[in-house]
């Protein structure tokens, strides 16, 4: 893209996965505002590492959005900013529905009285439930099995309607589990409190974790245990840079699985972090948690068909290196070694295991 970039807003960019595509926005030379309640997200990276505009405030202040739209030249919104705790959602749906969905709401209200019509969406695989086929297309039911799924799946059916009803243009992202950390370990994941896999290992091998979990071993899988697709997150932080400039190149509104095409279990995230780590990591079989299939794969194939992504960091060893290289870094431990069969080499010198 030749012209001069423009500026994207950037809802909930200061947790996760929105830090990253932040820092892709800017490194592909985009003008970023943030705007984040920093109920999960991070004030230290945004001021330290990404030095982007930090609005503090929530998606449903209509009159802060109103104050948004018309002090910058926004020509885009970024929305990852949604609660995304599952087993929370099934406690406090209201907190979720009032959030990821009337949140939503304004949020696009305030985009359509600012004459603003474009807007990448951060969905889920949640939306499709328990899958029916695997690797899972974007054509699969949608049957989510929990309030948390339910409002991801209401935002899209939104922004449908406002697609038709006002020509508001829409690139909604299932994804399935973000995975890593900047391959420089300026970001990484850092959720209070954590729920995801592969940081629940890492802090189990910095001993912040006695042990960790397996949740069902008799599943009907390779190894017993539940299989699951990791995407590096700096692959999902590219496909929403791809995302946005489809839609700013006049692309119709469009959805995209993305995901990594193959699915690594429960008990090779542990082995694998062993290898990464150098470290025991105590492992523990318990029963089955409910509602968990067996196996959850995606299919990517139209993302790369129709906006040329191409993942960069597939295999679990890259994902888990970077990870582990982030988590050394943020708890304060010397970063400079990692694990590899039995031998410490130089991470500076190693770009996967």
């Amino acid at each position: 893209m030749s012209y001069i970039k423009p500026t994207i807003l950037v809802t909930g960019g200061a947790g996760y996965i929105g830090s990253h595509t932040v820092q892709c926005l800017q490194d592909a030379g985009y003008e970023v505002v943030i705007l984040d309640n920093l109920m999960y997200g991070h004030r230290d990276l945004v001021e330290n590492v990404l030095k982007a505009k930090l609005i503090v405030g929530d998606i449903s202040d209509r009159a802060l959005l109103d104050r948004v739209f018309a002090t910058y030249p926004i020509a885009a919104v970024v929305h990852f900013a949604a609660y995304a705790y599952v087993g929370e959602s099934v406690s406090f749906p209201d907190k979720y529905y009032r959030n990821n969905v009337v949140g939503t709401l304004t949020l696009l209200e305030a985009m359509l009285a600012a004459s603003v019509d474009k807007i990448v969406f951060s969905s889920t695989c949640a939306t499709y439930g328990i899958p029916a086929i695997v690797p899972i297309p974007e054509e699969h039911p949608q049957n989510p099995i929990n309030p948390y799924g339910i409002s991801k799946l209401t935002v899209e059916k939104m922004l449908a309607d406002f697609g038709r009803a006002y020509g508001l243009k829409s690139v909604i992202f299932r994804y399935f589990n973000a995975a890593g950390a900047d391959p420089l370990a300026r970001l990484g994941e850092d959720h209070t409190p954590e729920t995801h896999l592969i940081p629940l290992v890492l802090l189990a091998a910095l001993g912040k974790r006695e042990s960790i979990s397996i949740l069902g071993t008799d599943y009907p899988t390779p190894d017993g245990t539940c299989i699951r697709d990791y995407t590096h997150v700096a692959d999902l932080a590219q496909a929403h840079v791809l995302g946005l400039e489809y839609l700013l190149d006049g692309g119709e509104s469009n959805i995209f699985n993305l995901g990594n095409g193959n699915g690594f279990s429960v008990k090779e995230v542990i082995g694998t972090a062993r290898l990464v780590t150098g470290q025991f990591i105590k492992a523990i079989e318990c029963p089955r948690r409910l509602g968990d299939p067996p196996v959850l794969v995606g299919s990517s194939d139209k993302a790369r068909k129709i906006l040329n992504w191409q993942p960069q960091y597939r295999d679990l060893q890259s994902m888990l290196l970077h990870a582990w290289t982030w988590h050394l870094q943020r708890h304060g431990q010397e970063p400079s070694l990692v694990w590899q069969a039995g031998h410490f080499r130089s991470h500076q010198n190693l770009k996967a295991i």
